[in-house]
């Protein structure tokens, strides 16, 4: 798969950690930065580049993962799971069918965040399960508002 990244300045080590560790599973691995302080540009820059599919999925951390995930979310086409247990990891994608994760590097450990990962990318959506319906309105409303 092909994986984008990218983060705050305050989330670049736990970052290239991850990005390392994303590779070594086998993933090609492209980095947005972390150079701008004001972390919706990164985020909003990667979940363009996922919403458009030149990437299969996206990482995005800062301190807590939640405000990159509202601004990934603010993109027509990039659903954003913030993410921080094994359960969530797996279920942003088997049941929410999300192309993106979000994480803190300030609430959760490198190790954890490793396993999240592995999780997350293991999973694969499926279209037939008992989710569709869920996952189909949300698509719908965002047609909807636009």
């Amino acid at each position: 798969m092909k994986i984008v990244f990218g983060c705050d300045p305050n989330a670049e080590e736990f970052k290239q950690q991850l990005m390392e560790y994303v590779k070594g599973l086998g993933h090609e691995v492209t980095d947005f930065g972390s150079d701008d302080p004001i972390y919706a540009n990164v985020a909003i820059k990667c979940a363009k580049a996922v919403a458009a599919k030149e990437y299969d999925r996206g990482i995005v951390v800062c301190g807590t993962g939640i405000g990159v995930s509202i601004a990934a979310n603010k993109v027509k086409g990039a659903y954003a799971a913030c993410i921080h247990d094994v359960y969530q990891a797996q279920r942003a994608e088997l049941s929410n069918h999300a192309n993106i994760i979000t994480m803190g590097s300030q609430v959760i450990g490198i190790e954890l965040a490793k396993c999240l990962v592995k999780e997350y990318l293991s999973c694969t959506y499926d279209p037939n399960c008992r989710s569709k319906d869920k996952v189909q309105r949300i698509i719908d409303f965002e047609s909807e508002e636009q």
